[in-house]
């Protein structure tokens, strides 16, 4: 079974779709998908979709949640989930002929046909019976009842978060090591299994939110990261329109307009890069009370001052983040 939360909710398994319709249910595959091969309790499942004071049917309907996903799953793996499993047994026909030469022959070929036919048919019927019995039995082992609580039986692999995950960190450890070009590449393909906002169709509870809170942030630092190290390739040309929105849709990430600020002063537009600083520093002060970190105004002097470093990319050298250019 595979999983994608990170953008509108998808499942699928054998190849087929497995996405409830109701809300409910959504959440508790979401919630599952994100502890992969680890019981959620009961309790936990239940202040996800009542909150701290579920009502006194919680615990029954839950079960019926549960049963509709089985059923979803087993419909999806070969079968309706309850069904009985069970086969007419039909005994094979044995036809009698009168003695005569091609009368003969005629009735045991007929006599052959029909039991041949009689035999694919028992055949297709057990190929049936087959897929209703496993369908439920593999809904039950995937979507298993664990100790006060349930589980998905499935591997981090099949979860895109997990990939994503894995990747990003890949990604920052070539930044660290100083690969620049492996972790622009590392990174860029962690972000490409982002189809939209973490759960963006899924109702949320307590426990999503702080799941998809954490999602996101990590996706933010993966792409801060990702910039910083093709900011180091000297792609600062190819980087400001990007630039340019992420700063409009993160009005006060201070790293982000680190970024945007040496990529309009690489390519010539200083001006630009002066404009941003002072954009952030007012909405700062006036809806913070706060000034701009020691880093971003030690960024804005040298640019004042027209510092030779901030000329061209560093290649070599100590991988710095580029929020942490001037820091002290």
């Amino acid at each position: 079974m595979k999983i994608r939360i990170l953008g509108p909710l998808h499942a699928e398994t054998d190849g087929v779709p497995v996405v409830p319709s109701a809300a409910k249910t959504r959440q508790i595959l979401a919630l599952l998908a994100l502890h992969p091969g680890r019981p959620v309790p009961v309790a936990t499942l239940k202040e996800e979709l009542w909150g701290p004071l579920p009502p006194c049917s919680a615990h029954s309907t839950l079960q019926t949640y549960i049963l509709r996903l089985r059923r979803s799953l087993a419909a999806a793996l070969g079968g309706p989930y309850g069904s009985e499993g069970t086969t007419e047994a039909g005994g094979a026909t044995t036809g009698t002929t009168e003695a005569g030469g091609t009368s003969n022959r005629t009735t045991e070929a007929r006599g052959t046909s029909n039991r041949t036919t009689e035999t694919q048919g028992t055949s297709t019927e057990t190929r049936r019976t087959t897929a209703r019995a496993t369908g439920p039995a593999r809904a039950r082992d995937l979507l298993a009842t664990g100790h006060d609580g349930y589980l998905l039986r499935i591997s981090e692999e099949n979860v895109d978060a997990f990939a994503f995950q894995r990747a990003a960190q890949a990604g920052h450890t070539a930044f660290a090591d100083g690969d620049s070009a492996r972790a622009a590449r590392l990174l860029r393909e962690a972000l490409a299994l982002w189809k939209g906002p973490a759960l963006v169709d899924v109702r949320a509870g307590a426990a999503l939110r702080i799941h998809a809170a954490r999602l996101e942030e990590s996706r933010l630092l993966a792409t801060e990261r990702r910039l910083d190290a093709e900011l180091r390739l000297g792609l600062h040309g190819e980087l400001l329109a990007e630039l340019v929105e992420l700063t409009r849709l993160h009005p006060a990430n201070e790293r982000l307009h680190a970024q945007a600020m040496v990529a309009f002063y690489r390519a010539g537009r200083q001006s630009e890069a002066l404009q941003l600083y002072r954009g952030l520093r007012r909405r700062l002060v006036e809806e913070l009370g706060l000034e701009p970190a020691p880093q971003l105004q030690r960024l804005h002097q040298a640019m004042l001052s027209v510092d030779p470093r901030l000329d061209t990319p560093a290649h070599g050298g100590r991988p710095t983040p580029t929020f942490d250019l001037y820091a002290a």
